[in-house]
């Protein structure tokens, strides 16, 4: 391309003609209010929830059915800017009609000056962002005013080259979007093999946990004691963390003399672990350990008996029974929900052994396929973030 290669995944740009410009220059702000969404000619709604950091496109949104709040309206085409909290870098173009939350600024391109599509790109550089955040004002939570943004200024280049480089940079979200479709049907699939294999029906051998594993739950060493936490070694996990699933990592370690003076327990590979409490939706999640490990006093540690059940094919039914961790937490109504009690009388589906290892080989292989997609996605989106930054 004129003015324009790449390689080693480096932009090499001549930016000789580009013209310092100021965001105002190319963008309107659009206010057109939404009074009463719910009985207006919008049918989505996209709350500060439906962004997502670094995502060039709005990927989700709600109904307008019971909403009662004014919106704002916005077309296809539009830039959406989370001007609430702006640390967590929000903006994304919106590829269809509809109303938005008031927090958010919709932004048109005046495309006598840009090319459609490529100021959502420049919203997403860390440098705009920057100057975002160092203008943001407010107390509880910052926001950012349109009349500051627009003041920001960035070199344009000529609309041919934005046109070389906006279709650059859309195949590069393309093909974020075909891995993000590849690996959400991995998910599908998943779940519809859980169903399959997991789920209790009047013909399923079950067997309590308690009856094949082990169950106890570790402890915090004081955090006012240094020796406790200092140079530490020993992986320590905290209920936070189960949401890693395959934990080979954690957080914090500590010391072999804060293992011993408190309640933590060492506990072997392999062990499933799950969430007895947590913020959100923590509790009930599941992992398994790929290390030894100690633990907090919030996660059930399950040492499975494996002259009775694999730990892979432990670790993948009680992951699929999530929902149902969550619906005890809400029937037992205590502190914490789980318990160690709770989880010795839970029912699982027991396969017989070559079932059983049949079953783990297509779970791990799906999980294998999984982590390999979720690599490309990070890998992708690393390198346009990169580009994107190589041009604003």
């Amino acid at each position: 391309m004129d003015n324009m290669v790449m390689e080693d995944k480096k932009l090499k740009l001549d930016k000789s003609t580009w013209i310092p410009t100021k965001l105002g220059e190319l963008a309107t702000e659009i206010s057109k209010r939404v009074d009463n969404p719910s009985e207006s000619e919008y049918d989505r709604f996209v709350s500060l929830r439906c962004f997502v950091s670094g995502d060039i496109k709005i990927k989700s949104w709600e109904t307008t059915e019971t909403l009662v709040s004014s919106a704002k309206a916005f077309e296809k085409g539009d830039i959406l800017f989370a001007r609430r909290n702006a640390y967590l870098r929000r903006a994304s173009m919106a590829d269809f009609d509809g109303c938005c939350s008031g927090d958010a600024f919709v932004l048109r391109e005046n495309h006598e000056k840009v090319v459609p599509g490529f100021l959502a790109f420049l919203l997403n550089s860390d440098a705009l962002w920057d100057y975002a955040n160092s203008n943001a004002a407010g107390t509880m939570s910052k926001r950012v005013k349109w009349r500051d943004l627009a003041e920001y200024e960035f070199l344009l280049p000529p609309k041919d080259q934005q046109a070389k480089l906006a279709e650059l940079l859309w195949a590069m979200d393309e093909v974020v979007e075909r891995e993000n479709e590849i690996i959400n049907k991995h998910y599908i699939l998943k779940e519809v093999l859980r169903r399959d294999y997991f789920k209790i029906t009047k013909d399923s051998n079950t067997i309590k946990i308690g009856e094949i594993a082990e169950l106890t739950a570790g402890g915090t060493p004081s955090t006012a004691k240094k020796k406790y936490w200092e140079n530490g070694t020993i992986p320590w996990l905290s209920s936070g963390e189960v949401h890693k699933k395959r934990v080979y990592q954690t957080d914090k370690l500590i010391t072999d003399i804060g293992l011993n003076e408190s309640s933590a327990k060492m506990m072997p590979k392999n062990t499933c672990l799950i969430a007895l409490a947590g913020q959100g939706k923590t509790k009930g999640t599941v992992a398994i350990s790929e290390i030894e490990l100690s633990t907090n006093q919030s996660v059930a540690a399950i040492v499975p008996n494996r002259d009775l059940i694999e730990p892979y094919y432990l670790y993948h039914n009680i992951d699929s029974r999530y929902l149902d961790f969550r619906h005890i937490t809400g029937k037992h109504n205590s502190r914490t929900g789980l318990n160690l009690k709770i989880l010795r009388d839970f029912e699982i589906v027991y396969h017989s052994k070559v079932e059983r290892e049949s079953i783990v080989t297509k779970f791990n292989q799906l999980d294998s396929n999984i982590d390999i997609i979720e690599s490309k996605i990070q890998s992708s989106k690393a390198l346009q973030k990169s580009l994107i930054n190589q041009v604003f």
